[in-house]
């Protein structure tokens, strides 16, 4: 009686155990601000977890005012973003709508960045998906 006990103990607990282990650190920044204090908090932000917990998976979703931290001639943190979108520490998601309202294409972008048809989409999809969200403002 004692093992089959042990046994059923086992069979339930382990695959609670090794979903528990296998729980991906996944974080969404949301960034609307063209207050560039914000582009620099959403960096610092991203190196501080990519350092504490190098697997993590880290999204910036950037729209509205915010679409200048991603262009190249208006950027103050395009070195930060190449930085971290090149080692696969973050990704940079920018809105298409944005774009297209703001007459900017894909040339003006700072390389690494990718485009999304519509960012606030891409954040609740990544919420539905259970990942962590964390709105940027100052």
């Amino acid at each position: 009686m004692c093992k089959i006990n042990t046994f059923i103990v086992v069979f339930v607990l382990l695959p609670v155990l090794t979903i528990a282990q296998t729980t991906a650190y996944r974080v969404i920044f949301d960034i609307t601000s063209g207050d560039t204090a914000a582009h620099k908090t959403v960096i610092r932000q991203l190196k501080g977890i990519s350092q504490s917990r190098p697997d993590a998976q880290l999204e910036v979703a950037i729209y509205s005012d915010a679409l200048a931290m991603v262009l190249k001639d208006k950027s103050i943190i395009a070195d930060a973003v190449k930085e971290l979108s090149s080692n696969k520490k973050a990704s940079f998601k920018v809105c298409a709508a944005t774009m297209k309202r703001n007459n900017v294409d894909k040339s003006q972008l700072i390389a690494g960045v990718d485009i999304v048809p519509d960012a606030i989409y891409e954040i609740v999809t990544k919420q539905h998906e259970g990942w962590g969200y964390i709105k940027v403002a100052q």
